[in-house]
């Protein structure tokens, strides 16, 4: 069986994040290893995201790139995993002859064998045609896949997640659980129901044994993935099993309401009831996140849900994207401002409390198709009364494949859009300023998760170094390399990957290394490691830390106890 040296770069959400560690763990399994090193590999993996176009340009960058490297190494096997290969199909590899595997999200538990073929294809290729694709393909199709009822025995992806490799040495106290695949809303903007496919649920016993195997391997944070994660709902009298497996089960249209379902119990689990059965069954995690919420359906039963259990952490990332009424029915976002803005006082009539303060976080996109200057103005409004602690504000692009870039024409000029940019960047700074400077004084648990990027630099360790140190991974995290991710502006560090935690370990410098972690309200914190101790033995530990002071979306601290 072919075996080699595995490069995998990461672009985009948590989702592709997990979707990369369960990849790695099922190529591992068939004798794969990974480097940090590109040069050093002979096989260079892309899971790819096509929702903004930042992270697409870096990919064709990349793809571009590896033409002069494959001329040198005429046996390295280039793959493009995940949306961008789902959205652009076969075309791609005929623009970038380079790409010898194209597989989709959705086929993900076929890599191995589209790898190790594409392995042997290349080996047994003439020198001269070192350009050449080995066109090694695996693709859902994104019409059959909304169109046609799920066919449970067909549903193989979720092989991948039950056969996830789980140890000690593979996190750093947190990981990742899918709950839900795919997205039913079909937002005009938004790719995603094309290429990741129809709204599926996994079976409540497999996500509950999954978080088992994770706090048997000393994982403390769990957080719970999906596209709408409160739509969750498994109904068991559905259920169907292959070969002695439960298997996932297709989302019906969901009737959201502020009450329990009645079915809730042994016939439904229901996203409420998912998050008591974790946070009952596995009390050894100490922390459950999830993360995305859908703003329309948002019950009450989750929100007692989270008020009456511990170790649920207080923090929701609910995405707006406008604050125009106008503007959200052109996104086809399916609800109104004011039924958004009664959720958010609803969410904190529940889970405010003195000492342990609600943490909300969204997205806006600025410049959508026909948006004018009274739809910018009512989202600076919404901002302002909102008073998230943080918001991802993105200039739109029209994306290949959405509604919007068939039958919406972008005409918010380029510069109009970079100035409602920077309006909406500057506001939402100086009301994150002001979140944090309102927690000083304050004493939370915090999740250590790194030395902070202040710390990497005063090692005195160059870039490549630093990824070569102990522990260094290849699986580089929203298609960032460390020395991206120093650079990147720390005003949208806190989701996704952005703040850094490559779970590197530098020398220590003279003086006290300073590590970050993140409160339950998913708020950054910087302190320094106890004189004597071992930063690295901190990594992966929940701490005590009183605030100090803060700065824009950055906590500091002192150690106060265990």
């Amino acid at each position: 069986m072919p075996a080699g040296r595995i490069y995998l770069e990461t672009f985009g959400c948590q989702m592709n994040e997990l979707d990369s560690q369960l990849v790695q763990g099922a190529l591992s399994a068939r004798g794969y290893s990974f480097t940090p090193d590109s040069d050093a590999a002979d096989v260079i993996l892309y899971n790819t995201c096509s929702v903004r176009e930042q992270a697409e340009q870096k990919v064709w960058s990349r793809l571009g790139e590896l033409k002069r490297a494959k001329d040198a190494r005429p046996a390295l096997v280039v793959g493009v995993l995940g949306c961008l290969a789902e959205r652009d199909g076969a075309d791609l590899i005929r623009r970038m002859p380079v790409v010898d595997i194209l597989c989709g999200p959705g086929e993900l538990d076929k890599l191995p064998a589209l790898l190790d073929n594409a392995v042997r294809t290349r080996a047994a290729l003439p020198p001269d045609s070192a350009r050449a694709s080995a066109r090694q393909v695996a693709l859902q199709g994104s019409a059959s896949r909304r169109s046609a009822t799920l066919a449970a025995a067909a549903d193989d992806l979720e092989m991948l997640d039950l056969s996830r490799a789980i140890s000690p040495t593979d996190h750093s106290g947190s990981a990742y659980v899918r709950i839900t695949r795919g997205c039913n809303k079909f937002c005009t903007y938004c790719v995603v129901p094309f290429t990741r496919g129809a709204e599926v649920h996994r079976p409540p016993e497999h996500i509950i044994d999954e978080c088992r195997r994770l706090a048997d391997a000393g994982v403390l944070e769990v957080t719970l993935l999906g596209q709408t994660v409160n739509h969750y709902r498994f109904e068991h009298d559905h259920a169907t099993a292959v070969a002695g497996v439960t298997q996932p089960q297709k989302g019906r249209a969901y009737k959201g309401s502020h009450h329990r379902d009645a079915l809730e119990g042994e016939r439904v689990t229901t996203f409420a009831g998912l998050l008591r059965r974790i946070h009952d069954e596995v009390p050894s995690i100490r922390r459950l996140r999830f993360v995305t919420s859908y703003p329309r359906d948002f019950g009450n039963d989750v929100l007692e849900v989270i008020r009456d259990s511990p170790r649920i952490c207080r923090y929701l990332h609910v995405p707006v994207q406008t604050g125009s009424d106008r503007m959200l029915r052109a996104m086809n976002r399916g609800y109104t401002l004011a039924e958004y803005e009664e959720f958010l006082a609803r969410a904190r009539a529940y889970l405010d409390a003195p000492g342990r303060p609600l943490m909300l976080s969204t997205d806006v996109i600025t410049g959508f198709p026909g948006e004018t200057d009274d739809d910018h103005d009512a989202t600076m409004g919404l901002l302002r009364r909102a008073r998230f602690k943080n918001c991802f504000i993105f200039k739109y692009s029209p994306r290949p494949g959405t509604v919007a870039f068939d039958r919406l024409p972008d005409d918010v000029p380029g510069e109009v859009k970079r100035r409602r940019n920077s309006e909406l960047l500057a506001l939402q700074e100086s009301i994150s300023d002001e979140v944090s400077r309102a927690q000083v004084g304050l004493t939370f648990d915090v999740m250590v998760e790194g030395v902070s990027r202040k710390a990497l630099r005063e090692s005195g360790l160059t870039h490549g170094e630093i990824r070569r140190a102990a522990g260094a991974v290849a699986l580089t995290v929203a298609g960032r390399t460390v020395a991206e991710s120093e650079a990147h502006d720390h005003a949208c560090a806190g989701e996704h990957g952005c703040d850094a935690r490559s779970h590197v370990l530098a020398p220590a410098p003279e003086g006290p290394v300073q590590l970050s972690g993140r409160t339950d309200g998913d708020q950054i914190v910087f302190f320094d490691a106890p004189a004597g101790v071992d930063a690295a033995r901190l990594i992966g530990r929940i701490l005590r830390v009183r605030v100090e002071r803060a700065h824009r979306l950055g906590l500091h601290g002192v150690i106060t106890g265990n």
